[in-house]
């Protein structure tokens, strides 16, 4: 059964109203909460293929796809917060008009998403799996902390010309003129100051509770990680250290390399690799949201 898309609004705060698509399967469907990625500074729920949400659907699943505050406006913990109350009005005000069922939820997302997902992991009222596409684990290693020489073979931008693609109101609406201020994080090494507002060598204590691979137990829910080995954006590396972190802590993972494969594989939808890697993510996700 595949319903049309529905908008609400799950959280208003300092006047920006923040949205989420839900795609309701109905009574007893498993719940996937996707979170688009952007480096927490772009990007929107739109961003979520329409393919993509077909094939969850069409395996049974209700599909939930979140805005959440973007930064420099909101501070770091402030997006974080955001991830958490899209949870709990799943888990309760949602149940007013749906009928999945909200014991049984996974999060997934991409890159900034999949860090995000990751991260959910460590909060209080855990989700029952986790999906991570090209995430990371970290955000204190060398790659963001250091220019990325990869970034840094594209035009330079100054931060005048950074400055200028964002704003001083708080906003949900990632457009992609603000690829230009994360291009300058990226070629001064300044994303942590910028979008968590910390040093990095000054304030790891404060930053640690944000750091999947550091707040890793044994009740970490079960993840799967999909990485391609030549990601340009989000070292593969990333994806191979939590898969391992996971394993130290008694917790299933599996990790699935796309080889060859850059940043962002999952566009390529028709790729016999990536659909796959589609069918172990269905796959995953039915076992574990029985």
């Amino acid at each position: 059964m595949n319903r049309m898309k529905e908008t609400r609004v799950y959280k208003q705060v300092n006047g920006c109203s923040i949205h989420a698509d839900i795609y309701d399967q109905g009574a007893g469907s498993p719940v996937v909460i996707y979170i688009h990625g952007g480096a927490l500074i772009f990007g929107s729920r739109v961003w979520f293929p329409a393919e993509q949400i077909k094939l969850f659907n069409d395996a049974g699943f209700s599909v939930v796809n979140i805005d959440y505050r973007l930064a420099p406006e909101t501070a770091f913990e402030q997006i974080i917060e955001d991830i958490k109350d899209a949870l709990t009005w799943v888990r309760t005000e949602a149940k007013q008009w749906y009928d999945f069922d909200s014991d049984h939820i996974a999060v997934m997302g991409g890159s900034a998403g999949g860090f995000l997902s990751l991260l959910t992991g460590t909060m209080d009222v855990k989700p029952k799996a986790i999906v991570s596409f090209y995430g990371y684990g970290d955000i204190l290693g060398d790659w963001l902390a250091k220019s990325s020489d990869f970034y840094c073979r594209k035009p330079l931008i100054n931060k005048m010309k950074a400055l200028a693609a964002v704003s001083h109101t708080e906003t949900t609406n990632g457009e992609w003129e603000r690829y230009s201020y994360y291009l300058y994080c990226r070629q001064q090494g300044v994303w942590l100051q910028e979008v968590a507002g910390i040093d990095h060598k000054m304030d790891r204590q404060a930053l640690s509770p944000y750091i999947p691979i550091l707040n890793v137990s044994e009740d970490f829910p079960p993840t799967l990680l999909l990485h391609g080995d030549q990601d340009t954006d989000v070292p593969y590396e990333q994806s191979v250290l939590m898969h391992e972190k996971l394993k130290e802590e008694g917790v299933y993972s599996k990790l699935i390399t796309i080889e060859g494969a850059d940043h962002v594989f999952d566009q390529h939808f028709q790729n016999p690799v990536v659909q796959q890697a589609f069918t172990e993510v269905v796959y995953f996700l039915k076992k574990h949201l029985r």
